[in-house]
């Protein structure tokens, strides 16, 4: 496989931090240029990241250091060393989106774990294994960029991994509406216990906006490409709520499902046991081998068990039985800093290579 050489902007947040150790001794990636806020600039990677580096692993020795660069002042120079760039920026919305329209416009591929481009409707939000189809309309937002190389590529949020995946390849059966209600991991807020002592023995019921992108967004996953567009799936409808829990790592869900035509139980394990997506298929460094893993144990998953389960990049359910109100009721667990934001990305991103959107200089 060709080699790619990476940037990672906003590198020196808590996901930033997760992309640059996911890219050491990637088979594919190089990193060679990380970005950053004004503050950081001009320090080595080693420097800026000293007292606030909260990754379980060291710095990795490549990027100690790489000088950082200015996010917003060096567009042009870092697109001019990189083949494409991963972006999690801290910033507002609008100023994000403006941000990854100047890399794209400077010819350079954006893969993004932001929100702001998720509903801009020329721009994929792809889960490998569930939509890769959507990357058709990136021609499309090339010819409204005006670019032969650039474009924007997202991730969807973190809180949907744990459960948009496992309801997928039941669509089938026709889900008329789904119940969701995600217990989300504090580095999902970029926090570690250290950093916000208040989340020991505490839950908080509110994650700001969190319950609407948990709701809409696998619509846009489950949508189809038209004239240039991704339009979103009207259905099945899904509610939400999204709590915060004093847990470092790994969203879970407990999900209930109606369907117009009921599955067994025997049927809906045996689509989770042998359901393979693009990424298997194209057997792409990050994917896991086995997707969707169901535990017959009562009281799994765990967060602390199994959210590492296959580098952190495989679905983990259980607790499959029939509901009162809805047809059955299940728990979904996934790894929120790997599978739901930095991993799904760079697992994207060999998505797009493989597949020839993102092209080696």
């Amino acid at each position: 496989m060709k080699q790619y050489k990476v940037g990672v902007i906003g590198g020196t947040g808590m996901v930033g931090q997760r992309f640059v150790t996911l890219m050491e001794h990637h088979p594919w990636f190089q990193l060679t240029a990380i970005a950053a806020s004004p503050r950081s600039a001009g320090k080595t990677y080693e420097e800026a990241v000293a007292s606030r580096w909260a990754m379980k692993t060291p710095i990795p020795e490549e990027a100690k250091s790489l000088v950082v660069l200015d996010a917003e002042a060096d567009v042009e120079k870092i697109a001019a060393m990189v083949d494409f760039v991963f972006c999690a920026v801290d910033m507002k919305k609008e100023e994000i989106r403006a941000l990854e329209e100047r890399y794209a416009k400077a010819e350079c591929p954006v893969v993004s774990n932001n929100s702001a481009h998720r509903w801009t409707d020329d721009v994929p939000m792809v889960v490998p294994e569930l939509n890769p189809e959507h990357l058709e309309v990136i021609p499309a937002q090339r010819q409204r960029l005006g670019t032969q190389r650039g474009f924007i590529a997202v991730k969807s949020n973190c809180s949907i991994q744990s459960y948009a995946p496992a309801l997928h390849p039941l669509l089938k059966f026709g889900i008329e509406k789904a119940l969701v209600c995600t217990y989300q991991a504090i580095s999902g807020a970029g926090k570690t216990f250290e950093r916000w002592p208040e989340m020991v023995d505490n839950l908080i019921p509110y994650i700001g906006g969190e319950e609407e992108k948990s709701e809409q967004e696998p619509l846009k996953v489950w949508g189809k490409v038209e004239n240039g567009k991704i339009v979103k799936a009207e259905g099945p409808a899904i509610t939400a709520q999204c709590l915060r829990v004093p847990v470092s790592d790994g969203h879970t869900a407990a999900v209930f499902v109606s369907f117009a035509n009921k599955p067994s139980e025997a049927e809906i394990k045996e689509i989770w046991a042998s359901f393979r997506g693009r990424a298997q298929e194209l057997d792409l460094p990050s994917a896991p081998k086995q997707f969707l893993h169901y535990f017959e144990e009562p009281d799994r998953p765990q967060a602390k068990l199994d959210r590492d389960l296959e580098g952190g990049m495989a679905i983990s359910l259980g607790r499959l039985r029939p509901d009162t109100q809805y047809d059955y009721k299940f728990v979904g667990l996934s790894h929120n800093t790997l599978r739901g934001a930095a991993g799904g990305a760079v697992l994207l991103a060999e998505l797009l290579c493989a597949e020839g959107y993102i092209e080696s200089k």
